[in-house]
């Protein structure tokens, strides 16, 4: 058995996947960003309240509870673009390759409410297509 942080990981797993160690210290490191960031931002949300309470009376709760929601934003933002830097580092270790990143035009397409469409070729993007077909052909007058 293979010890990985705190949790033991079977040898004939660890050897399939060599990068298995590395994986497993960027996570590590990407979540305590995560709660680096939280315990920062509730902080530093929590100092600015108490400087504008001054000239805005409202309840201390309110401003904890403001302050709280504000760092909870910014550490779930950290860690998740972190975890994505890990995710990519793990497809680089088992595959060698590094992950390719759509461009903005994809994930626009792929994220619109009509759903992701085939576009064709770029070259199809930028022609203008041919009307559809009329239907069946009307006698000369």
């Amino acid at each position: 058995m293979v010890n990985l942080g705190l949790s033991r990981v079977d040898d004939a797993v660890a050897a399939k996947h060599p990068g298995l160690g590395e994986y497993a210290a960027c996570q590590s490191r990407a979540f305590m960003k995560g709660i680096f960031t939280f315990v920062t931002g509730t902080g530093a949300t929590l100092g600015l309240q108490m400087f504008l309470q001054r000239k805005f009376k409202y309840s201390f709760q309110w401003n904890v509870l403001a302050a709280v929601v504000v760092g909870s934003m910014a550490s779930y933002w950290v860690t998740r673009v972190e975890t994505q830097k890990c995710s990519d580092l793990w497809v680089f270790l088992e595959t060698g390759k590094l992950p390719t990143d759509p461009g903005p035009d994809q994930r626009s397409w792929q994220s619109s409410s009509h759903g992701a469409r085939d576009l064709g070729p770029e070259s199809s993007r930028t022609q203008p297509s041919a009307p559809p077909h009329p239907g069946p052909a009307l006698p000369p007058p």
